[in-house]
């Protein structure tokens, strides 16, 4: 699966490598697909249709979904300042996002 996200510049694709299966809305043609009617690799975003319910080669297929990115922490230590307000406050966590 990808998302594509569009501005006034123009427009970039992600191919989405962790989507949510739970979230997953299809729709064929602009009709609803049953969630019986395909499988999903949460690992890997690759969804396929079972045999009976293949679209056909030129059907625009559509699909809404959350899906996770994963990252880690570009730093050793996080600076924290536990004296404003006695609460912890934390100015920033840089994070780098781990390609698929």
């Amino acid at each position: 699966m990808k998302k594509t996200y569009q501005d006034a510049g123009g427009s970039t694709e992600r191919l989405v490598a962790k989507p949510v299966a739970s979230s997953v809305v299809l729709q064929v043609a602009g009709v609803p697909v049953d969630e019986g009617d395909f499988t999903l690799d949460e690992t890997t975003g690759i969804l396929t249709f079972k045999p009976a319910a293949t679209p056909a080669n030129s059907a625009v297929i559509r699909a809404g979904f959350r899906f996770d990115v994963p990252v880690r922490f570009d730093t050793d230590r996080i600076e924290i300042d536990l004296d404003a307000f006695k609460a912890g406050r934390i100015p920033s966590i840089p994070l780098i996002e781990i390609a698929p």
